[in-house]
Order: C-alpha cells, then sequence, then structure tokens
C-alpha cells in the first residue's frame, strides 16, 4: 500500500525534529495537546452556562489537566459541562502518559513504527535500556494504567452507590477520581470535592493509594510488578524511590497531623478516626496528588511550610509526579552523609553512585528552586499578596500538585499566565533539563590541575 504524499512529508519534518532536537519535539508536542484542549474548552458546550469560557481561564485549566496539576481558576464540577469535564478527563489521561511517551506515541501513528530516535525518547521516559522492547512496554504502560484505574474506580463506585449517589453517576464520579488519582491530578468533578469524605476510608483509602502508586513511576511500578517480594532483586532506582517516598509520607503524616490534630477549621472538627485519616491523606498529596479533604486556607503556616518542602520534592522519576523527584532528594542525602561519614563514594543497598548522578541531582534541585524563586517574585509584583500564600501555590504549580489556600480563583490573569506557564515548566523542564545535561558528556583528553575551594 503507497503511504500518501502528505503523510510522508509530514513523517520526514517529525523524524527530521527528533534528529535535531528531541527534547525540542516533545516540548512542542506537549504544547500543542494543550493549545488543542484549550480550544476544546473555548466552546460554548464546555461550559454549564452555554458560554465561552475567558481564554485565561481555559488555558488555566487545560495546561492543569495535561501537566496533571488540579490547580484551578474556575470550580470543576459546577462551572464546567459535561463535555467539559470529559475533556478534562481525557487531558489528564493524556497528560499522564508523559511527555517523552506522548513524542514517542506521535512517532508511531505518523510512521506505523518506532524509530531509533523515538526509541530513545521512550526510554528516557521509562527508564528502560532494552530498546528493542520499548514499543511493547509502551502498550504495557498503557495497560497498566488503565488496569489500576479500573482497580481504583470498581472500589469507589459501590460505596459511593451506598452513599446514596444514582448508578450512572457514581460511575462517572468514580471513574474520574481513579483517572485522577492515579495520574495525579487532584480534579474533582463535584462542588464540594472529598470534604463529605474526609472521615470516610472507604472512599479516601483508594483515592490515597491511587495516588501513592501513579507517583511512584512506571519503572517502579513494573519492577514491583515483576520483582513483586523479592526486595533484593529491584533496581536501585525502585529501591529509592520506594523506601523515600514512603520515608516522606510518613514524615508528611505525623507531623501534619500533630499540627492539626486541635484545629477546629481542620482536622479538630473530626473524630479519631477521621483525624489519623486526614492526617495519612495530608501526608500522601504533597506526592503531587492534590487532592484536599479539608480546607487548606485554614491550615497552620508551618503545616504550608512542611507543604512546601514536600511538594518541591514530589514523586518519582518517570511518573505522573512533578518536583524534582524524590530520587534526587535520596542522591543529594546519601552524598551528604557520605561527606560526613567521609566516605570517598556514594553508596547504597549495595551499589556506587556514580559522581555524575550526584552532579545532575544538583543542577536539576538548583534549576528547580530558582524557578521557585522568579515565578514567586512575579506573582508577589502582580498581586500584593503575602509571601507564604503566593510560595505555596507557586510550588503547587511547579510540583504539578494542586492543593491550594485558595487564592487561585482571585488571581489577575497575568498571574494566572504565570502558573500556567509554571506548571508546563515544572511538567516537562526538569525531566527535560535532566536529559539533556546526561547526553552532554565530555570526555577531555586534558584535565587541570586539581585545587579545592574554602567550602563553609
Amino acid at each position: 500500500m503507497q503511504v500518501p504524499r502528505p503523510l510522508l512529508l509530514w513523517r520526514e519534518v517529525v523524524d527530521r525534529a527528533a534528529r535535531q532536537s528531541p527534547a525540542r519535539l516533545a516540548l512542542s508536542v506537549f504544547a500543542t495537546v494543550i493549545g488543542l484542549f484549550t480550544a476544546l474548552l473555548l466552546t460554548p458546550q464546555a461550559t454549564a452556562t452555554g458560554r465561552s469560557a475567558p481564554f485565561a481561564d481555559a488555558l488555566f485549566t487545560a495546561a492543569s489537566a495535561v501537566c496533571v496539576t488540579g490547580l484551578t481558576t474556575v470550580p470543576t464540577g459546577t462551572y464546567w459541562s459535561t463535555f467539559g469535564q470529559v475533556v478534562i478527563l481525557v487531558g489528564i489521561k493524556v497528560g499522564g502518559l508523559g511527555v517523552m511517551t506522548l513524542a514517542s506515541l506521535l512517532g508511531l501513528a505518523v510512521s506505523r513504527r518506532i524509530g531509533l530516535t523515538q526509541k530513545i525518547l521512550a526510554a528516557s521516559e521509562t527508564r528502560s535500556t532494552r530498546l528493542g522492547e520499548v514499543g511493547s512496554l509502551l502498550r504495557v504502560v498503557i495497560i497498566t494504567a488503565t488496569a489500576l484505574e479500573v482497580s481504583i474506580a470498581v472500589i469507589l463506585i459501590p460505596r459511593l452507590v451506598a452513599l446514596g449517589e444514582p448508578w450512572g453517576q457514581a460511575v462517572w464520579h468514580g471513574v474520574f477520581y481513579a483517572v485522577s488519582s492515579f495520574n495525579n491530578a487532584g480534579f474533582v468533578p463535584t462542588a464540594q470535592g472529598l470534604a463529605p469524605y474526609a472521615s470516610d476510608w472507604w472512599v479516601c483509602a483508594p483515592i490515597a493509594l491511587g495516588v501513592f502508586v501513579g507517583s511512584l513511576g512506571f519503572p517502579v511500578i513494573l519492577t514491583i510488578a515483576r520483582r513483586r517480594s523479592r526486595f533484593r532483586l529491584w533496581s536501585l532506582h525502585a529501591k529509592l524511590t520506594v523506601v523515600t517516598s514512603t520515608a516522606l509520607v510518613a514524615v508528611g503524616a505525623v507531623v501534619v497531623g500533630a499540627i492539626e490534630w486541635g484545629n477546629p477549621d481542620t482536622f479538630g472538627r473530626l473524630d479519631v478516626s477521621g483525624r489519623l485519616l486526614a492526617s495519612l491523606f495530608a501526608g500522601v498529596m504533597p506526592r503531587s496528588g492534590g487532592f484536599a479533604t479539608v480546607d487548606i486556607g485554614q491550615m497552620h503556616e508551618s503545616t504550608w511550610l512542611i507543604t512546601d518542602a514536600l511538594m518541591f520534592v514530589g514523586g518519582g522519576s518517570a511518573s505522573t509526579a512533578g518536583g524534582i523527584k524524590v530520587t534526587t532528594l535520596a542522591v543529594m542525602l546519601l552524598a551528604i552523609l557520605a561527606e560526613a561519614r567521609g566516605d570517598r563514594d556514594v553508596e547504597a543497598f549495595g551499589r556506587r553512585i556514580p559522581r555524575e548522578t550526584l552532579r545532575l541531582s544538583v543542577a536539576v534541585m538548583f534549576i528547580g528552586a530558582s524557578t521557585v524563586l522568579v515565578a514567586s517574585l512575579l506573582v508577589l509584583e502582580m498581586t500584593g499578596l503575602p509571601l507564604d500564600v503566593v510560595l505555596f501555590e507557586v510550588l503547587s504549580a511547579f510540583a504539578t500538585v494542586g492543593l491550594s489556600t485558595g487564592i487561585t480563583p482571585e488571581l489577575p490573569d497575568e498571574a494566572k499566565y504565570v502558573l500556567s506557564a509554571l506548571m508546563f515548566v515544572g511538567r516537562t523542564g526538569t525531566m527535560t533539563v535532566a536529559a539533556a545535561l546526561a547526553l552532554r558528556d565530555r570526555r577531555r583528553v586534558i584535565r587541570y590541575p586539581e585545587e579545592r575551594p574554602i567550602i563553609g
């Protein structure tokens, strides 16, 4: 069968772009997808009133959905129509596949095959080293994600029906929460969100589990599926991700629970079981989940500070989570421990971590902190709001978390554009920068003499 000439020309354009700048191709595809969903949300059918949404709100919502963030300038459950909510849900699903995987799927759709460049792109997203299996691995990723989402929905739907929702509505809400939780999106399809279920373990526990599993990343999920309980056979990446993520959830749950336990505006109005669930929920959500069972704006400032730190770290590499990633934090902490001990090498679980990985971790952390600093300065100048709420919102956007103190709907349009760009950078930037820096491994014949500057 002869391939149409326009398709051949388009294939050549994509192949040329992939060869010259894979990262630029991936970012272009991701930006194009956001533009497409913005256009869909601008249609009158997307809103409950039948009037076109303002451009700033449509762009912000599309960026938040595709970047699986969850920040909103308008209430999802009441402002958008059923069509608009379906558009948001599809945006979440597409964005959850990852920017690099998305670029690979574009190449597959155009050429009906995955070329070497596209395989490298997909391998960087899934951390696969066997390029010959990437095509099937992409299918495994999609099937695995869908299976986990269906499992969460199957648990939620009967409970929602038992709580009084009609079957059709319960199915829709169950599927929406399942997709939103596994992809760490944080969108809710109702006006009240999860507040009515703050003490309901049957509703909140599956959502929290979906967020935690989604934040681990597909390499870790596939490793656990293949190796199961044989922890010693896991890859170093899987071990660091699971151990660090679990530790951060535990620390977050204990600290936030201790601070908010007696706050009458948040945890204080719940019974003991509800407070324990809310504490666990608050420890999981900064992984990039973004769901909330209590009013974040009523929490203590010390809770905001702890949440800021947890959001900045985010979740696992090649996952639906944002932030600088837990493996970056783990490598930095291991390097500090090695320096304190006087060890020459940075080691973990019987493996030595290369110096290049440490340098890359420092670069990712510094670039992430610099991005947050610049964005915070811009929003402060545009709004005049206090630093604590601005920093919380900026970190939530950068780490694609979605938790909010409540100021996002009141922001001026220019601040909404800043946060929209920040969500895009937070979802794609650190991964792209890390990949670009990792590829710039120069081998020099001549090395300068070594001399140590004074540190500290």
